[in-house]
Parts: structure tokens; sequence; C-alpha cells
């Protein structure tokens, strides 16, 4: 399982709202994101095969609460809260979303349909598993849930984007994970950004 997430300096989000203004700047003109959002053109760049990977083998997703939103305690009826991206997710799998509070499944548009998890996080990745079939199961966050399948030893590998933004303040990605061991694979300098995976040693 592969999550992807931003940081720089070792924190995943900023304080406040703003989550960390531009962590996402890189992607803004690069083909890649720019045609999974129905728009043509961009630009070609060395962050466009390292986009082109991370989304080319994806068969589900597993997501904790705060990333799909709607706040905090039991979900809203009137109106319900369907995530942050409109009736189209860009996800357009199966996604598994990590909560306390109960809800049917979220079927939108493009092939997205959300499942909501109360019974953990190897629960959550069983379900994502089964529903990917032979594709990657990505992990989206946020940080505390990046940090518990790491801690947890269910992830294979990783990716860090690097991008020269000061956050000042914000949650720690690689924090509680754990006796933490991993092999670098590759490091690519792009504009505005430099992308580094990790492969996770497990066998020690």
């Amino acid at each position: 399982m592969s999550p992807h997430r931003r940081a720089r300096a070792g924190w995943a989000v900023g304080a406040g709202p703003s989550g960390g203004r531009g962590l996402r700047d890189y992607t803004a003109g690069v083909a890649v994101p720019r045609a999974t959002e129905t728009e043509e053109g961009g630009e070609v760049n060395a962050s466009t095969p390292v986009i082109e990977e991370a989304q080319a083998n994806v068969g589900a997703t597993v997501m904790g609460r705060n990333m799909f939103g709607g706040g905090p305690g039991p979900w809203r009826q009137d109106p319900s809260w369907n995530g942050w991206w409109g009736d189209n997710p860009p996800y357009h799998t199966p996604g598994s979303v990590l909560t306390h509070h109960p809800r049917e499944p979220l079927e939108m548009e493009g092939g997205t349909t959300f499942f909501f998890v109360v019974d953990g996080i190897e629960s959550a990745l069983e379900q994502a598993k089964q529903a990917a079939g032979d594709r990657d199961v990505l992990l989206g966050g946020g940080a505390s849930v990046v940090q518990q399948y790491l801690a947890a030893g269910l992830v294979d590998e990783f990716e860090l984007h690097l991008v020269p933004v000061l956050l000042g303040d914000g949650e720690r990605l690689l924090e509680n994970v754990g006796d933490l061991q991993v092999q670098q694979v590759r490091a690519v300098e792009a504009p505005g950004v430099t992308h580094i995976k990790y492969r996770v040693v497990k066998d020690r």
C-alpha cells in the first residue's frame, strides 16, 4: 500500500484551515493532474512520470474522516456531507473512509463509491484490497491515518513530495511510527518539488 503525502521538513499538514498553502502548487500546470480534472494541455516535466506512476495502478483508496470531511461526530443528515469534491470525485475507484460513526455506502459519479469503516485500519485495508483486486491500494491520508498504517507495518512503499514551503506548524507525518526502517528507491528533482520514494524494510 502506498501513501502519497506532501511534506516539507517533516510537516505533513500545516496548522489552520488552509492546511499549508502552496504544498501542491507544483501540480498546477503539470499535464497529468490537469488531464484527470478534464482539462487539456499543461507542462510535461520531471514530475509527470512520477504522477503518472502514482495514478497508474490504483484500485482503491483508504482515507481518514478528516480527509473525507464533514466534521467530527455523527454524520449530518440534512444536508448530508458527500466529500470535498462535488458529484464526481477524482478517485474513480472504491474508497474506504475510517470513521467511528456508521454510514451507508455513498455512490458518486465516475465510478467512486465511499464505504465507511468503523472497525479499524486492518478492516479498512482488507476491504480496500478486495475492491482493488490485483491493483494497488492508495493510502490517501491524513497524517494520523498514515502514521497508524506505518506503525502497524502495513505500508509497502511511500513517496514524499518535498516543496520549499515553510509551514512553521502542523502535523508531522513521521511521528509515532515505531521503529520504521526504509530504503530510498529514487529521488527526482523537478520544478518546485523533489520527489523521494521509499520502500519499507519489513524483513530484518
